[in-house]
């Protein structure tokens, strides 16, 4: 029988976003014909998946400003971020790394299983929620936390919660006075949504992944720096020796060809739909604050772009909790935080390193609008939440 449920309005697009369907054309032809192993070589179609491969990385090496030799595919930014930390830590052996606390899971456990191997690792906070500059780094501190030790700094560029984008260039050319820092930045909000270009940005590590900018899950990317200096990497992964020794694995041929038509189309179209979405993300706030009443503000200001996602939104609903909201609002996807959290009891660490309190953190919500919401979307999620804070305001 057919579901008389009505669609839900996704606004959870820091989790995954939806598979644009041009994507999925470009993907199609390599689960039905064009299926073989592209290391295996030594026949006609395998040297065909080979080809589409490099075809691909160069492409994505095209569209984000880098060489094709700079491009490692991975499953994903987890795989990424891991490569990236532990592949320069572990390879050089002994020192010292500076990364934020309001850094993706993803870094953070890494670093802390090198904490405890012997690394030394600094946790600098960021700028608090009073501040213009709320959720950045103080380049100050970054300045003053260097030592003689330090090799790799990790700053993530947009923050998966609170949408704030760190100034990535000054942190590059403070760490680049000193000889032999490598900057790392996991861009996995970024890349699709901020234009990227790595000729002209000197991060030398780069993490992100296909399925946050209308790509497929279970593939990702790696960029390594390889002029004018080069990072070498300690591989994670052990194997067949592909990604020039880097990583080993048999490749995601599909997922590969649908991440280079993603970024294609997200580098050809972005100017078409981001003005649109910041402008449809700062009416569902100003439509839920004239309904409810305040809701305060997590993170940057929403009206300085070079700040903050222009599709996050992250703000609280006072003396509502926003686990019941979302319960309350089963027509609504959005989320609490970060999904890789997401069945974590513990309250989150970028809200409570912005100056939260647990009661704050309680009744927060993160909202991510996508480039397929419409008007109609954005009506329908103000008309449910403010139901629903209502019927949780009565049952007080």
């Amino acid at each position: 029988m057919a579901s008389t449920l009505e669609t839900p309005i996704y606004l959870d697009n820091h989790a995954t976003t939806a598979l644009d369907p041009r994507v999925l054309e470009a993907m199609l032809p390599l689960w039905r014909g064009d299926y073989a192993n592209p290391n295996s070589v030594t026949h006609r179609l395998g040297q065909h998946a080979h080809d589409l491969v490099e075809s691909a990385r160069s492409q994505i090496a095209e569209s984000l400003g880098a060489q094709a030799n700079e491009i490692i595919f991975t499953s994903g930014a987890t795989e990424s971020n891991n490569l990236a930390l532990k592949g320069v830590a572990l390879r050089r052996g002994q020192g010292h790394i500076i990364s934020l606390a309001t850094e993706h899971p993803s870094v953070i456990a890494p670093l802390q299983k090198l904490q405890r191997q012997g690394f030394q690792v600094t946790w600098l906070p960021v700028q608090g929620r009073e501040s213009s500059n709320c959720g950045r780094i103080d380049l100050n501190q970054l300045s003053d936390a260097i030592q003689a030790d330090t090799f790799l700094v990790s700053v993530m560029l947009a923050n998966n919660e609170i949408g704030v984008l760190q100034p990535l260039r000054e942190i590059c050319d403070i760490c680049h006075q000193r000889q032999g820092i490598w900057v790392h930045t996991d861009a996995t909000q970024a890349v699709g949504k901020v234009p990227i270009r790595l000729d002209e940005l000197p991060v030398d590590l780069m993490s992100w992944t296909a399925h946050k900018m209308y790509g497929p899950k279970g593939v990702g990317a790696l960029y390594a720096r390889q002029t004018p200096r080069r990072v070498r990497l300690l591989s994670e992964m052990d194997g067949g020796g592909q990604e020039s020794g880097r990583r080993g694995g048999t490749l995601n041929t599909p997922g590969i060809v649908g991440m280079a038509k993603a970024l294609e189309l997200a580098c050809r179209e972005w100017p078409d739909w981001v003005d649109t979405t910041r402008q449809r993300r700062d009416r569902f706030y100003q439509n839920l604050s004239a309904a409810i009443g305040p809701l305060p503000l997590n993170g940057p200001s929403l009206s300085d772009p070079s700040r903050r996602l222009f599709n996050n939104l992250n703000c609280q609903f006072p003396g509502i909790d926003g686990h019941s909201l979302m319960i309350h609002t089963p027509q609504l996807c959005a989320s609490t935080g970060s999904a890789c959290t997401a069945t974590s009891t513990e309250p989150s660490h970028v809200l409570q390193a912005i100056g939260l309190n647990p009661d704050q953190v309680r009744c927060s919500l993160r909202f991510g609008l996508s480039r397929f919401n419409t008007d109609a979307d954005i009506d329908r999620a103000v008309e449910a939440l403010v139901a629903s804070v209502a019927q949780l305001r009565r049952s007080r």
